[in-house]
């Protein structure tokens, strides 16, 4: 099932949790070193509210528009060029992250914050599978469970090994013109388009240069370079249909990418706020040049801005 529609429970759950009162904190956005209670709960509370909450809203404006079935498991490891598996990778990923920062800002100790953050990845998303599960049109896959588990390990083990996220997981999106053919199954508006059309969508791993290679002040803390995975042509999950009313034939492309981004919450700002929306912010590639290598094509280009 299409995963970005979680993305932006993602932004919600960071403000919120960002926004939660302190007791005896050096600072409201300071992380606090030694437990504080009132963090803790308040951050426990929010958690289970946003997570209640998604799911509800999810149930209701999603899983019953379709018939439901007994639970089943179903193989969709074949389609979409897998973009969905790294959809849901970098969803996990991100909300482990996300929340294992909000834990070590209630003052909860490092290593059990990484743990805390990485199982709370996998229940919010391990719940949305067994969903599909019960959906008649889906159903539970080992595939996506995969890549929630790898998602969540990526998080959990730079917090144990670096004590930081030296490497993350990052989204981007562009319109094409394929849901024109194919509306009800590639979205029929824009905010459905950035959630079904994968075509529009890459998926980037971002590892910060400063991290594995700075020597010295001069260094950009705050520059990353990016390998990205794009997929093209395709008006299908497994292939595409032959009835389409265009003329053209799509061809599905692998496409591969090379392109340097930022690592906002590496910058240095005044206000002690802005760090904590830059974690955020940090799930979205920056817009900025890139060299494409079409695998399928066995072409490479050059894009003066890519996202």
């Amino acid at each position: 099932m299409s995963l970005s529609r979680e993305i932006k429970l993602i932004l919600i759950y960071t403000a919120i949790s960002f926004s939660l009162p302190g007791q005896n904190a050096p600072g409201f956005f300071t992380p606090d070193p030694h437990y504080n209670s009132g963090r803790v709960n308040g951050t426990l509370l929010t958690e289970g509210a946003v997570f209640t909450g998604a799911m509800v809203a999810l149930d209701f404006l999603w899983y019953r528009k379709f018939p439901h079935s007994r639970f089943h498991f179903f193989n969709d490891n074949s389609e979409w060029l897998q973009m969905d598996k790294l959809g849901h990778a970098t969803t996990v990923y991100n909300i482990s992250a996300l929340t294992s920062d909000v834990y070590q800002w209630s003052g909860i100790q490092p290593q059990r914050s990484a743990w805390m953050g990485g199982i709370t990845g996998l229940i919010f998303m391990t719940t949305i599978e067994i969903f599909d599960g019960f959906s008649n049109g889906w159903g539970f896959s080992s595939g996506d469970m995969l890549a929630n588990t790898a998602g969540s390990a990526l998080a959990v083990g730079q917090f144990l090994g670096w004590n930081e996220q030296r490497i993350q997981l990052r989204f981007s999106y562009h319109t094409t013109i394929y849901p024109t053919y194919r509306p009800e199954l590639l979205g029929e508006n824009g905010a459905q388009r950035v959630i079904k059309d994968y075509n529009g969508q890459s998926y980037w791993l971002s590892a910060n240069m400063y991290s594995f290679f700075g020597k010295g002040d001069n260094f950009p803390k705050w520059l990353n370079l990016d390998l990205g995975y794009g997929a093209d042509g395709m008006t299908g999950g497994k292939e595409n249909p032959a009835n389409l009313n265009t003329p053209e034939v799509y061809v599905r492309q692998r496409r591969f990418f090379l392109s340097p981004d930022i690592d906002l919450a590496r910058i240095t700002y005044s206000a002690d706020w802005a760090t904590p929306i830059a974690r955020g912010l940090n799930i979205l590639k920056i817009p900025a040049p890139a060299v494409e290598f079409n695998a399928t094509q066995k072409k490479v280009k050059l894009h003066f801005l890519y996202y």
